[in-house]
């Protein structure tokens, strides 16, 4: 499976970014496994992809495969084949990403989710360059370069016993780590015109507008916890959504889920979750109450969901006035980050020209 050999496209200018292309440019050439790090959204299996096109290996198979998306006992499989009769199903022989990578480079995404035996497998390939298929006896002979992506701490697992600390040391030759989006928060403008233009394309439209300073304003400040691969679903969104097609797009929305007729599991709602075994104990001394605003309770009946809402409406309310109702400063008084905060005061509709986002 031959494969092109144009590396894939990364957009960006900022220097972390422009570290990080420098970084795999010099490690591309290398014939030695290599860890790629970094959180989910931002980017790892086309920095992989970038390491096998850049390296002399571009020209020969690029294999990829999820360590997460299968059982111990399927990752096995996939990885270095079976053969005839192996297990019951087996009704053929069937080659693993390790045969079908043979010359090129093997991706292993999320492979800090691999079973210890999996692990113990992979490092025989790695240190000798052969394995045998399950269910047989026939040593494979394979040239196959192995690249690692993962977002998980592998040192402090392998001191943990979760993860084998050789198989780290083999595949940690050397450790490519991608900075989040929010540590390059110049490539965002750069970014939302790459997705843009090709979200008008998509949807027939002459061209992208763009968006309006203060659309924009919200993208910059937002901390990307989904990274680059959030960053295209908001922008790609906000395109699908916006009324005009030539005019810039005002209207960003971050949760799709926020809604004032979001549903809100009710007590007793299975749907929720089980319910816990029913037990009996003994009463507990009551605790102090908490240092908090007073919503009113009283001993007798009461709506649990309207004392919710007076209970939070207090809180905002309080933020509010202890931060001058300056909102980001409110939000992070409460845990919140500035979106969250701002859906809240919708929601209570609180919202008032006293309050100030910046």
């Amino acid at each position: 499976m031959a494969s092109s050999a144009t590396p894939p496209s990364l957009v960006g200018q900022a220097a972390s970014f422009l570290q990080l292309m420098e970084h795999v440019s010099r490690a591309a050439p290398l014939n030695r496994p290599t860890l790629v790090i970094g959180e989910r959204g931002t980017g790892k299996e086309l920095v992989a992809a970038r390491l096998h096109y850049l390296s002399s290996r571009w020209d020969k198979p690029f294999i990829k495969l999820n360590c997460a998306a299968l059982s111990e006992t399927l990752l096995e499989t996939e990885l270095f084949g079976h053969e005839q009769g192996a297990f019951t199903g087996a009704a053929k022989r069937h080659v693993g990403r390790f045969e079908l990578a043979d010359g090129g480079t093997l991706f292993l995404d999320e492979i800090a989710t691999s079973s210890a035996s999996v692990q113990e497998k992979i490092l025989r390939v790695i240190e000798y360059g052969e394995f045998e298929r399950v269910g047989g006896t026939q040593t494979v002979s394979v040239d196959v370069r192995v690249v690692g992506a993962t977002n998980a701490d592998l040192p402090r697992m392998a001191m943990a016993g979760k993860f084998r600390a050789d198989l780290l040391d083999r595949l940690s030759f050397d450790v490519v780590t991608i900075p989040p989006l929010r540590a390059r928060t110049d490539d965002i403008p750069m970014l939302v015109d790459h997705f843009g233009i090709a979200m008008a394309r998509e949807l027939g439209r002459p061209f992208f507008p763009g968006f309006a300073p203060k659309a924009m304003a919200e993208l910059l400040s937002y901390p990307w916890p989904g990274n680059i691969r959030e960053l295209k679903n908001v922008v790609e969104r906000a395109i699908y959504r916006a009324q005009g097609a030539e005019r810039p797009i005002d209207e960003v929305i971050f949760d799709p889920f926020e809604s004032p007729f979001r549903p809100v599991a009710m007590p007793g709602d299975r749907r929720a979750g089980p319910a816990p075994a029913e037990e009996t104990v003994e009463a507990a001394p009551a605790a102090p109450a908490a240092p908090g605003p007073t919503t009113g309770a009283s001993s007798g009946p009461c709506n649990f969901l309207e004392q919710v809402a007076d209970f939070e409406k207090a809180l905002l309310r309080a933020a509010l006035e202890r931060n001058q109702f300056h909102q980001k400063r409110a939000a992070a008084d409460l845990g919140l980050n500035y979106h969250q905060f701002r859906g809240y005061l919708r929601k209570y509709e609180l919202l008032d020209r006293r309050s100030v986002a910046e």
